[in-house]
């Protein structure tokens, strides 16, 4: 039993048929109130497609999970996992950029300094301060001399910087001398472009790639904190080890490199194993003599978009240094029906680490393969021809320089037109194209049509009706001048690979003779 009045359903529909629909759905008091915030909705325009039925690219979905991961500048509170019950700071580290000037002109160094900085922000980081300085060479103990150190340490200070990055590749001695004096983490220009690689890498081989490559510039920068970790001693000084304590033994360096030896020659191992696989691929492509083109250039020069252009192959775009590091191949075909491959490649960048360009060697070998090269170049970039000659000379190291090349200018939409008319003419065997407005991508393709290696071998056969397959073959694989339909077959001419010749060969007319006539599917 219990004391709660009896309920009824009648009376309690009774007192509520005098609310106003409206009102209890949107929570107002009356139509003013409604009308005037809704005057403040943004307007929705119930014709426009919904985005979630459109079909994204593989690139598109790839580019949306590395922006949900994206750290923000304006971020600077903390915030409370409810779930794990921990709080987390979200920031981007604090850095200045510090170069040393060798050679060139001021143009050059300051260029070289904007490049770092674009770096740094693709690494993850905030620039508060850059500076660079006019030497012979770098100092062989800080990088750039006792002086700058400390007016370094008093910029760090005063701008709260956490990191500090210098454009070269410094000296296991030069990093500790510098974090020593300026108390804060040293990068170097080659620990960022490798970071960058860490974390851009999607494919097993790209990762293992990239921590080769890791595990190689580690090796020699191996360092103990404490003298626990960098040397031994028996007996009582050992803290009180005594027996049992002494012998041979190992630092805690020595550990750490032959662990890092051991992970090196397991990975280089596993690339070898990789290596055979995409050679297999290699090798059969080559077998069917399908022209390959490599797509190379310096970071962000708009690679992958121009293979987007041009294949529709829908690989990630973003306007980031070293977006997209595993190399794509796609099959295309010629205006004519003839089948290549094109194939995007990692980007270059000026002073590319060496252990980089060991690491991706086996994937830079797409490059050494190709039939022809198509060098991407940035037109709207402060200095295009450093970035041809910095492309150039990484071509050289892997055996890529005899290639048959086609430099393409892109970017034309928002290039200069004196510097794409410069470009021109110091490189006359060169397009000028814009693969986010389409402009002169016909005109590429053709160009690149032309380019590619033609069939060797003449022919003039007579096909019969039921060899439609080799006629499907001459417009993949081969050049057809003519073709023509005839009662007793297809009268073709035209060149060919000397596989394809072959098979032919048994359909070859003579030039003195008559068409012959064609009975049970072969020539009489």
């Amino acid at each position: 039993m219990t004391n709660a009045p009896d309920f009824s359903l009648d009376d309690e529909l009774e007192a509520t048929a005098a609310w106003d629909a409206d009102d209890f759905e949107s929570g107002y008091a009356d139509d003013d109130d409604r009308a005037d915030d809704r005057a403040d909705e943004p307007a929705v325009d119930l014709d426009a497609p919904d985005p979630e039925d459109d079909d994204p690219t593989v690139g598109a979905m790839e580019l949306a999970e590395r922006h949900q991961l994206r750290r923000v500048a304006s971020l600077r509170t903390e915030l409370e996992d409810i779930t794990e019950v921990e709080y987390r700071q979200l920031r981007l580290e604090r850095v200045v950029l510090v170069g040393v000037w060798t050679e060139g002109s001021v143009q050059d160094a300051e260029n070289s300094m904007a490049e770092l900085a674009l770096l740094a922000e693709t690494a993850g980081s905030e620039v508060l301060e850059a500076l660079f300085q006019r030497r012979q060479k770098p100092d062989p103990a800080t990088y750039i001399g006792r002086g700058k150190v400390e007016g370094l340490a008093e910029i760090v200070a005063a701008t709260g910087a956490d990191t500090v990055i210098c454009d070269g590749e410094l000296a296991p001695s030069q990093l500790r001398n510098l974090e020593d004096k300026i108390k804060v983490k040293v990068v170097d220009r080659t620990a960022l472009i490798l970071d960058i690689f860490a974390q851009h890498a999607k494919s097993r081989e790209g990762q293992a790639q990239v921590e080769l490559a890791q595990l190689s510039y580690m090796k020699q920068r191996l360092r103990g904190w404490g003298g626990n970790l960098s040397r031994q001693a028996g007996g009582r000084v050992a803290g009180g080890a005594g027996i049992g304590g002494r012998g041979p033994g190992e630092t805690k360096i020595e550990t750490d490199r032959r662990r890092i030896n051991t992970k090196i020659a397991k990975l280089r191992a596993d690339l070898k194993q990789m290596k055979v696989t995409r050679d297999a691929k290699r090798s059969g492509r080559a077998r069917n003599e399908i022209p390959s083109v490599a797509i190379a250039g310096y970071t962000n020069a708009g690679k992958s978009s121009l293979l987007n252009r041009l294949t529709s192959a829908g690989v990630l775009v973003e306007d980031s240094l070293f977006a997209t590091l595993d190399p794509t191949t796609r099959r295309t075909t010629t205006a004519d029906g003839r089948v290549y491959t094109m194939s995007d490649t990692v980007g270059f960048v000026r002073h590319l680490p060496h252990q980089l360009v060991e690491a991706f060697r086996s994937t830079l070998e797409e490059v050494a393969a190709a039939d022809l090269i198509l060098h991407v170049v940035d037109g709207s970039h402060p200095d295009p021809e450093g970035q041809l000659s910095a492309v150039r000379e990484v071509l050289a190291e892997v055996d890529a320089a005899k290639i048959p090349e086609l430099v393409v200018i892109n970017k034309a939409d928002a290039a200069d037109p004196l510097v794409l008319a410069r470009l021109q003419a110091r490189e006359p065997h060169s397009v000028v194209v814009s693969a986010r407005t389409g402009e002169g991508i016909a005109a590429a393709l053709a160009v690149i049509e032309s380019e590619l290696p033609r069939p060797s071998v003449e022919f003039e056969v007579l096909l019969p009706y039921s060899r439609g397959d080799l006629v499907n073959r001459l417009h993949q694989e081969g050049e057809i001048d003519t073709l023509e339909h005839t009662a007793d077959g297809s009268l073709v001419r035209g060149r060919a690979n000397e596989s394809l010749a072959g098979e032919l060969a048994a359909y070859a007319v003579l030039p003195s003779a008559v068409a012959p006539s064609v009975e049970g599917g072969s020539p009489s």
